[in-house]
């Protein structure tokens, strides 16, 4: 996923109200950027942290700048939640996630579950159908352990719920973790965090949902899923 410009450098002021970032150009100049992250965002939040904005000249947007990038621990951490759908299908169209190749439909936003939309729904003659929950990960707390989430997530409970009654009916049921950070090796439910969510995540393993994990090479410039990760 290229950036349509060149983000531009700057520190974080503050983070607050879950979608505002103050933020300072390398010029000093003061811009209120939209932070589309409404997570905790564990060690990403901190002032004086080196980020990096987009800028947008839509006149309809309230805030022109967006936060899309945060330094921490000497990489790059994508913070925009909007991202990791967007790698997913450009992943998809590649055939770079080899578990989720050889489907001829990709189809987004499906209606499943009580009130649930899947994020792809794949589709192909002769082959179960796989559907795919994609889940952005950002917290890492030390030793190459990526972690999700970063506060308790209610919703992210009830999707693997729903995907455990699609294994159920005998189709391919996936969570797709895409961790936005490249200083990574491994991966791990964050049990401490959301207890709930762990457990819930257990269980529908235990009923056939698939796992999957795959990092980001991480720049200003672009952003692209590379590598799988281990559980």
């Amino acid at each position: 996923m290229d950036f349509p410009q060149p983000l531009t450098r700057a520190k974080l002021v503050r983070r607050y109200k879950r979608f505002f970032a103050d933020v300072v150009l390398e010029d000093g100049t003061e811009v209120t950027a939209h932070c589309p992250n409404p997570g905790a965002m564990l060690g990403l939040n901190l002032p004086g942290l080196t980020c990096w904005i987009s800028r947008s000249d839509d006149p309809k947007r309230k805030l022109a700048h967006t936060l899309e990038l945060v330094e921490a621990e000497g990489g790059l951490v994508g913070v925009n939640t909007l991202h990791p759908n967007r790698l997913v299908a450009e992943a998809l169209a590649a055939e770079a996630i080899p578990e989720l190749a050889g489907y001829a439909r990709h189809r987004r936003e499906v209606r499943y579950g009580a009130a649930s939309r899947v994020d792809f729904l794949l589709e192909a003659a002769g082959r179960p159908a796989a559907w795919v929950e994609v889940k952005g990960v950002t917290l890492h707390r030390g030793d190459g352990l990526a972690e999700w989430p970063d506060c308790i997530s209610a919703r992210g409970a009830r999707h693997v719920a729903e995907l455990a009654e699609v294994a159920r009916m005998g189709d391919r049921a996936v969570v797709l973790f895409v961790v936005q950070r490249g200083d990574c090796d491994r991966f791990a439910v964050a049990r401490d965090l959301d207890p709930a969510f762990a457990a819930a995540l257990d269980r529908v393993r235990d009923e056939g949902v698939e796992v999957l994990v795959y990092a980001c090479e991480m720049s200003p410039l672009r952003v692209a899923i590379t590598r799988r990760l281990a559980l």
